[in-house]
Formats: C-alpha cells, sequence, structure tokens
C-alpha cells in the first residue's frame, strides 16, 4: 500500500491546548494522554475515496486469484528481487557514519534490552521499561500506539512500539521508529522456504527512520502474500499491506507511562518490586555503574 495519501502532522510547542486537542482528535483514547503534548499526530483515519477504492480493488485481485500484488511501481516480481531489495534496505539502515544519532540510539537500545532482558516475559512492560531507559539517557522515547478503524476492506486495529523524536537535527524534527521484535510481527504458518530465509534477512530489532521501514513492510507483506498463495491459503486481513502498514504509520498517540494501562494492581505492584533491580543502574558519562550503596 501507498502510503503518500497521509501526511504526518507535527505539533509543536507554540501551539495551545486548544489547538492541540483539534489535532489529536476525539477518536481515540489513550492511557497516557496526559503526555501527549510533544505528540506528532498523523489525521484522523477516516477513510478517503482514494482508500475505498484501493481496499476494493485489493480484495479483487485476491478473490480473481491473480499476481496478488498491490499496483505500486516500485514492486517486486522474483525471490531474487525481493531478497535483494530487502538486503539494499537494511543496508540503508545500518551503522555508519550517515546518521551518527541513529547509530547511538541503536546503541542505547541494545544495552537497555540486555539490562532489561529479565522483563522480555511481559512485551508490554519490556518495551515501556526500554522506553524509560532510553529517556533516562536523554532520548526523546515514548511509547506509540496506533489504532484505527475498519474502512474500505481495511480491518480494525491497534499497536505499539517505541519512538524516538530528535528535536536538534539541522533538518528539523526527525522521527526514529523502535521495534523491539519486528520479524516477529512476519512470521506466518506453514511458510514457503523462499519465505523462511527472507525472514532470516528481515531484522529482530528495528531502529530507522519511515521509508525504510515502510519498504521492508511492503516487501514482507507482498512476500507473505506470495508464500500464502503458493499454499493456496487466503490472505487474511490483518496480512495485508494495508493492515500491516497502519501498525506503524496509522493514526497514533504517544505516551510516556511505563505501566500498561490494562495492567491490574497485583500486576503493578509486582513490577515496581522488580523494578528495585533497575533503578541500581546510572548512566554516567555514556557508561553504566552499579551503585553500592
Amino acid at each position: 500500500m501507498t502510503t503518500s495519501h497521509r501526511r504526518i502532522k507535527r505539533v509543536t510547542d507554540p501551539l495551545d491546548d486548544r489547538v492541540k486537542a483539534r489535532l489529536v482528535g476525539a477518536s481515540y483514547e489513550s492511557s497516557g494522554s496526559e503526555h501527549s503534548a510533544a505528540a506528532v499526530v498523523v489525521e484522523d483515519d477516516s477513510p478517503c475515496l482514494s482508500e475505498l477504492v484501493h481496499g476494493f480493488l485489493e480484495d479483487q485481485h485476491d478473490a480473481a486469484g491473480k499476481t496478488g500484488y498491490n499496483s505500486d511501481s516500485d514492486r517486486v516480481d522474483s525471490s531474487l528481487d525481493i531478497t535483494d531489495s530487502l538486503q539494499i534496505i537494511i543496508k540503508s539502515t545500518s551503522l555508519s557514519k550517515m546518521d551518527s544519532y541513529r547509530n547511538l540510539l541503536m546503541a542505547h537500545v541494545l544495552r537497555a534490552m540486555e539490562m532489561l532482558s529479565f522483563f522480555k516475559t511481559d512485551k508490554a512492560i519490556f518495551r515501556r521499561k526500554v522506553m524509560a531507559y532510553l529517556r533516562e539517557v536523554g532520548h526523546n522515547a515514548a511509547i506509540c500506539k496506533t489504532n484505527w478503524s475498519s474502512s474500505g476492506g481495511l480491518t480494525a486495529g491497534n499497536y505499539e512500539f517505541i519512538d524516538v523524536v530528535q528535536s536538534e537535527s539541522p533538518t528539523g524534527q526527525i522521527r526514529y521508529f523502535v521495534d523491539l521484535d519486528l520479524a516477529s510481527e512476519f512470521e506466518i504458518a506453514r511458510p514457503t522456504g523462499e519465505y523462511s530465509r527472507l525472514l532470516q534477512h528481515l531484522p529482530r530489532v528495528f531502529v530507522g527512520g519511515n521509508e525504510e521501514l515502510k519498504k521492508m513492510v511492503k516487501i514482507m507483506s507482498e512476500s507473505v502474500k506470495r508464500s500464502l498463495k503458493s499454499k493456496e491459503l487466503t490472505l487474511p486481513p490483518w496480512r495485508k499491506n494495508r493492515y500491516m502498514q497502519n501498525k506503524w504509520f496509522g493514526p497514533y498517540r504517544r505516551t510516556t507511562n511505563q505501566i500498561p494501562a490494562n495492567d491490574s494492581p497485583l500486576t503493578i505492584h509486582a513490577v515496581n518490586i522488580v523494578q528495585c533491580r533497575y533503578v541500581g543502574f546510572d548512566a554516567v558519562n555514556g557508561r553504566l555503574f552499579v551503585r553500592t550503596r
């Protein structure tokens, strides 16, 4: 799915609360709405004509059993092209001197994941602990919560990941997407050998910009369709490119709450106890040390 129809609106400090409220809208309640003053908000999820037409055409292609690809001009048509395209995108987001901030952010994400690995059994808590660590070392990090309604063949859904907004860039604000388990979002049942090999190339942890992520999602979504078709399986609505793109690029809110809204008091109490192990770590001059008293 091409996402050029959806423009990102940036909410900056000079805007008053009334204007921010109009930009955020009332269609999606966030557990961290009190932290959304600096959020970057996309347009609402009401379907436009182009979305309805796109959804109809996508469904028609699925029903007809044709090539299974969108009509985007940048589509890929062979397994070799798909793998090569994915590797090129991955290489563009790998460590390089071109984006020193992204390199630093990746290092901090990996450090946090290793240090907080005992929280991995609860993905929501783990994600929030990593977000909190990134904030402690100076990043403008938050939990990004996407939520969208059904429209034009698009199934309703929601998703969470971390985003980091760099405000001191010479080119203005830059938004980085941090997904701690990107590859798992594209795991499917009964994959072809070709798809399994492609999935191995996809980074487990993603830290990068929106263009790279959009291209990765598009390639993987098309590959899912190809894999399922070869097994004579129907493509579920939640595996379509439009649905997958909305996970990261749908309407969203930001929150810095460390506790998920649906956690019970018992769960919160247990997390607070374990958190004592984390408090013993501090960041000093970019390094970590453990307090002994």
